[in-house]
């Protein structure tokens, strides 16, 4: 009776295995019925990533009640494969808790992941892995090819983070006045041998000859105006201002006439005659000390009247006479005031000491000659020079940074940017730094920095624009470039499918780099515009030849990739 049932529980165990196996085996063998769509198809990288969304379509009476798959969406490509994440889906008899697919209605169920991409996954194909468990049994489905390859049209943008020089303020022409007076005893106009012996008439006289002699200076004008004091009648103030012009006039005359200035001429020379000097009067009781100036200043403010200010003014004793001790004295003038004009030196003059001299010019000088030649390594050696010289300013450092920047001597040009932070952070600086922080792949700290530096103009704008497309953000990026006509932005239109506008801005671009024909030539293909991709891939592959093997394998020719055309040109 033992031995009966020892034989009774193997037969049943071998049928419930034989069970197991023949409902794995039915399923494995209808797969094929089992449906598969992605989203998008094909795949498409955007930030860096490729977003996969698969829909699996299962039929009614497959799925055993039983059984559980084991989905996993892997992508394969030359050197490699990536398996995304595992999603489980079971019979409705399975007590566990994933999405259940009931055996006589059959049902579908969502599924998606994100992948980082690689270059070599412009080549690949998306397919689906199935590993299927009833009980203790196991089985691998045959693997189902759901796509093809992945769109990489985000990896043009062309990584050209853009510094920013700092300008000079050099003015080639620069105006400047030269003075001297005569003063005059109480209702007087005779010139005391005092006033042409003292230091400042002599002085006067030096600078006078000195310019005269200097053939980049030039008298513009010269102006004589002669004063009375506000005391006394105004008829005789008058009748003395008029008499301190005259004997003024004269004695200058002469005196440049003896030096034999060849620069001040007699159309050179304008007049003016003060009777009652009440503006210098003001002017020099505001800087004193005179003990009741703020009364006198009242008086000043109340009264307009010359008669009626003499009088209120004498009326206040003390400070009156102060007034003729230190104030009146010093109205009692002539003075003459020589406009010069300093014309600087010429571009060739510049440019000449620049690459000659270099410490003979100031940093202003240095800065504009610069810009006044066209080879970079000689900018680069004259902001070089400048920054020795004035290492306390930050501009010269900073367009070092800046021209080797154009050099691409990443290196050189970040030690620069990183002095002329020490010498002064700006906005202009930092976004300096940020092109750095792009150019060695630090997304992060170029974004921070370029977003602290908006206030530098739009070359900061373009810059973020460019961090907005890696990051798949092509909105964003649009919005920062604008309306500039620069192959970038004319990629973040097309990445967004605005074709028409992408190629508008395209046609505008100044440049005709080989990534300018070669998104032309994109669409074309979008477009079915076979002579406008053609033409255009042509000119493209024939400037790059990376562009060439790019085009061969890019999903966004696909609809060409057998066309004799296409082929004879990336072949």
């Amino acid at each position: 009776m033992k031995n009966n049932k020892i034989s009774l529980f193997a037969t049943l165990l071998a049928v419930i295995v034989l069970s197991s196996c023949g409902g794995l085996n039915k399923m494995k063998d209808n797969a094929k019925n089992v449906s598969y769509s992605v989203t998008p198809s094909p795949l498409e990288v955007k930030g860096g990533k490729i977003e996969v969304a698969v829909t699996g379509k299962i039929p009614a009476k497959y799925f055993n009640k039983k059984a559980v798959l084991e989905v996993t969406p892997v992508l394969k490509y030359d050197g490699g494969e990536t398996a995304l994440k595992p999603i489980k889906i079971q019979g409705e008899s399975v007590k566990e808790n994933n999405k259940v697919i009931k055996y006589t209605e059959g049902g579908s169920y969502n599924y998606s992941d994100t992948l980082s991409f690689k270059k070599e996954m412009m080549v690949s194909t998306l397919e689906i892995r199935v590993k299927a468990t009833l009980g203790k049994s196991i089985a691998d489905f045959a693997a189902v090819k759901v796509g093809d390859g992945v769109i990489a049209t985000e990896y043009l943008v062309v990584i050209d983070p853009r510094a920013i020089s700092m300008g000079d303020k050099y003015v080639r022409t620069t105006s400047e006045k030269i003075e001297t007076d005569i003063k005059y005893m109480i209702n007087q106009a005779d010139i005391r041998a005092s006033e042409t012996k003292k230091a400042e008439l002599k002085k006067f006289n030096e600078t006078l000859k000195a310019i005269d002699a200097d053939p980049k200076k030039e008298i513009k004008g010269l102006e004589l105006s002669s004063y009375a004091s506000p005391d006394g009648p105004l008829d005789l103030n008058e009748k003395l201002a008029g008499k301190r012009k005259d004997v003024s006039n004269k004695y200058f005359e002469k005196e440049f006439k003896k030096a034999k200035y060849s620069k001040v001429k007699d159309e050179l020379f304008t007049y003016l005659v003060t009777a009652e000097d009440w503006d210098g009067f003001k002017a020099l009781l505001e800087k004193s000390d005179i003990k009741d100036k703020e009364l006198i200043l009242r008086v000043l403010s109340m009264y307009s009247d010359p008669s009626v200010r003499e009088k209120e003014i004498k009326n206040i004793s003390a400070g009156y006479d102060e007034l003729k001790v230190k104030i009146l004295p010093q109205l009692r003038r002539s003075k003459l005031a020589v406009n010069v004009t300093l014309n600087g030196k010429s571009d060739q003059e510049l440019v000449a000491l620049a690459q000659s001299k270099p410490d003979s010019l100031d940093v202003e000088e240095s800065l504009f000659a610069a810009n006044l030649v066209a080879d970079d390594n000689q900018k680069l050696a004259i902001y070089q020079a400048a920054a020795k010289k004035y290492p306390a300013d930050v501009r010269p450092i900073n367009n070092v940074g800046y021209i080797n920047i154009k050099l691409n001597k990443v290196a050189d040009a970040k030690s620069a940017f990183e002095a002329a932070q020490k010498i002064k952070e700006n906005e202009i600086v930092k976004n300096n730094l940020g092109v750095i922080a792009l150019l060695e792949g630090d997304l992060k700290k170029a974004e921070d920095l370029f977003t602290a530096a908006m206030s530098a103009g739009e070359v900061v704008s373009y810059n973020l624009g460019i961090i907005k497309i890696i990051q798949g953000k092509y909105s964003d990026a649009i919005n920062y470039f604008g309306n500039a006509a620069e192959v970038n932005a004319a990629l973040a239109k097309l990445l967004i499918k605005q074709n028409d506008q992408a190629l508008s801005t395209l046609n505008s671009v100044k440049s005709e780099d080989a990534v300018v024909s070669y998104l032309r030539a994109i669409v074309g293909a979008r477009t079915q515009n076979t002579d406008m991709l053609f033409t255009n891939l042509k000119i493209a592959v024939g400037k790059s030849a990376a562009l060439k093997a790019n085009a061969a394998k890019d999903l966004e020719f696909a609809k060409y990739f057998q066309d004799a055309t296409f082929k004879s040109i990336v072949q």
